[in-house]
């Protein structure tokens, strides 16, 4: 059993301390917008943010966790898709098949988090994250804007 901080809420969480982080939060909390992509951590379809870092789930043992350590799913970045990625991510229309596009924000969204208006090449080097439809264009062009509507001021459009 083990004690894991999801989305804000301290669950318990049966499962062996060898359990990839991915399979606990899949098949044990039922957060499924998390994915299954290579189980190496090459792919990135399994990001999610563990004290505000991204990391790749499906290499991430559940017994090198506290409880204290606070993961964020694509579920917990933020309530009815408000966060300033996802909002682009729409505006954009960035998806194709859609399968990678949750580790894609939460890749997005740690690099957002660090650098409020990135480079191409700030992006270029953040965004590891394999996308099978090749819509890296549309990603590049959606954290443009997630930054963009980042600096607008509260309650105004960018």
């Amino acid at each position: 059993m083990a004690k894991l901080n999801i989305n804000g809420k301290v669950l318990d969480v049966k499962a062996e301390p060898d359990t990839p982080l991915l399979w606990a939060l899949r098949e044990q909390v039922g957060l499924t917008g998390t994915k299954y992509g290579c189980g190496v951590a090459a792919c990135g379809a399994c990001s999610v943010h563990i004290n505000g870092e991204l990391t790749r789930s499906c290499t991430m043992p559940i017994g090198s966790l506290k409880a204290t350590d606070r993961i964020v799913t694509i579920e917990g970045l933020s309530k009815g898709a408000t966060h300033a990625v996802q909002r682009a991510w729409a505006e954009v229309d960035v998806p194709q098949c859609g399968y990678c596009q949750s580790g894609q924000i939460m890749a997005a969204a740690a690099l957002i988090a660090k650098t409020a208006k990135p480079t191409d090449a700030d992006i270029d080097a953040a965004m590891t994250n394999i996308c099978r439809c090749g819509t890296y264009q549309r990603i590049r062009k959606a954290i443009h804007r997630a930054a963009e509507l980042n600096a607008a001021p509260k309650g105004g459009k960018a």
